[in-house]
């Protein structure tokens, strides 16, 4: 259905720069896709495609003569043209059906000469609209499988039948869970195409692993994450990406929690996407707890977990692999699942304990690790994701990670002391390095070579009474100063 309407969109002069010289050499192109789609949401797309029947051969012809560079590095005619700023316009020549032996490129690229034939092989309504400017926001519309009408009732519909489109590619099963949960709320996948989606689920174990945790991540970083993956689990889809997961599912815990392990696992993802937690928080949040149906022993309020976290660590790992995940990312997620059990008590843990957490965990991965302790708390029914002893935990952290006030810091040692005085080691040493330590610490400035030897040169001109009343001053000095520095931090935190 071709029609004609006064619409205002914001399309950037690159895109209608691209448009128009297509059209100016006589050639058709229309803006297609996902940025169509964003367009008629009023949302801003993240990248422009245009559709044209010019063959990649004259669509880089076109931008040839505009001295405008162009790539060309696929087999299924998308040519990228590359405008200032790097902004990158990818103009692809129309297609038409052909067979996927693979279940996600065409056995061969058939090139049409109609825009029609190019709509029909796209994969949902909304991502089927051509639109293309006529003059002063005047655009032609082609819309032959009323996607304005499932944008505006904000429905996820195949073009066509959903088996013919899943048939093509399976992984637009899972495509179509993560629109329904990304383009806003109230969105629904169409009830014939949902069920398409539960009947075939088993196949999207033909797609690559790659292509399934690319859209696992898009799930898991939206705000209604939690909520794409249940929709995954009732579509059948999370059984063949993430089956160690849905064995949570109706696996009762203990009094600690109002939960069973799944819908655990998913509340306490739910509290990691509200707080805009970043991938891997989000992920170990989700599988923190995938090793409690294993190791569970017993029955009811009493039933026990016992090393869940170092199984869940392991199941984690081998399922994070099996989906492709980067290396670095594997192994910051199941660092996370396997410690994200630590106990504390502001009066039973000390400061050795709480080294050997950092040590253990590492430093860098503490925050996160707080985050996920927040997470796993409202993922319990606890009304407070920070109460005071976690709050107590971020001081004690702090404090057993920073710098020792010591002598250590000084740019001058015992050593360079008894080379410059001449003297053999004894308490005087000490002394004379309680001193200088004072006075880097009134001023760090003082902190060099030549200032503290020229200050080592005033000090061994003191008769020994002296310098040891300088020592002692210098020592309470050193205590204020470690004092007023804890507080400090214990403020930051509000703990006492």
């Amino acid at each position: 259905m071709k029609q004609t309407k006064k619409l205002k969109f914001n399309i950037p002069d690159y895109a209608l720069f691209a448009l128009e010289k297509m059209k100016e050499k006589g050639f058709e192109a229309y803006i297609v896709g996902g940025c169509t789609r964003d367009l008629f949401m009023s949302k801003e797309p993240s990248d422009w495609d245009i559709a044209t029947n010019a063959r990649p051969e004259q669509t880089q012809a076109v931008f040839k003569f505009q001295n405008i560079k162009t790539f060309y590095e696929n087999d299924f005619g998308t040519v990228g043209v590359v405008f200032p700023e790097n902004n990158v316009v990818e103009i692809t020549t129309y297609r038409s059906e052909s067979t996927y032996s693979d279940y996600r490129h065409p056995d061969k690229v058939v090139w049409s000469r109609h825009i029609e034939e190019d709509l029909k092989r796209r994969d949902f309504t909304i991502n089927a609209i051509a639109i293309s400017p006529l003059g002063k926001e005047e655009f032609e519309i082609i819309d032959l499988f009323f996607g304005l009408k499932d944008i505006k009732n904000k429905v996820i519909r195949t073009v066509g039948k959903p088996e013919e489109r899943f048939s093509e590619d399976f992984l637009r099963m899972m495509r179509a869970v993560r629109f329904e949960n990304t383009l806003g709320k109230g969105w629904k996948i169409e009830e014939n195409t949902e069920k398409a989606i539960i009947k075939y689920s088993y196949l999207l174990e033909k797609s690559s692993k790659e292509r399934i945790r690319d859209e696992l991540i898009k799930i898991i970083m939206s705000e209604n994450a939690a909520q794409g993956i249940e929709t995954l689990r009732k579509t059948g889809l999370l059984s063949h990406i993430m089956p160690e997961l849905e064995k949570g599912f109706g696996v009762k815990q203990n009094k600690h929690h109002v939960y069973d392990c799944y819908r655990h696992n998913l509340e306490c993802l739910n509290y990691a996407a509200k707080k805009g937690l970043d991938s891997h928080v989000r992920m170990a949040a989700l599988l923190h707890d995938i090793g409690k149906p294993t190791t569970k022993k017993g029955t009811g309020e009493n039933a026990t977990f016992y090393n869940h976290e170092m199984v869940g660590a392991k199941m984690a790992e081998k399922m994070l692999n099996r989906l492709k995940f980067p290396k670095k990312d594997i192994d910051k997620i199941v660092n996370l699942v396997r410690y994200h059990l630590f106990y504390y008590n502001v009066d039973e843990v000390g400061e050795s304990s709480v080294r050997r957490l950092v040590r253990k965990a590492g430093i860098e991965n503490m925050e996160d690790l707080l985050q996920l302790r927040m997470a796993d708390r409202i993922g319990s029914g606890c009304p407070k994701a920070e109460p005071y002893k976690l709050r107590h935990l971020k001081y004690m952290i702090e404090k057993v990670s920073q710098d020792p006030i010591s002598v250590k810091m000084l740019k001058i040692n015992g050593n360079d002391i008894m080379q410059i005085l001449k003297t053999e080691p004894g308490p005087k040493i000490g002394q004379l390095l309680d001193i200088l330590l004072e006075e880097v610490l009134k001023n760090p400035k003082n902190n060099t070579k030549k200032h503290l030897t020229d200050k080592l040169m005033e000090l061994s001109k003191l008769k020994d009474k002296d310098l040891l009343k300088l020592t002692q001053k210098a020592k309470k000095e050193i205590d204020k100063i470690e004092t007023k520095q804890d507080q400090m931090t214990k403020e930051r935190y509000w703990v006492t």
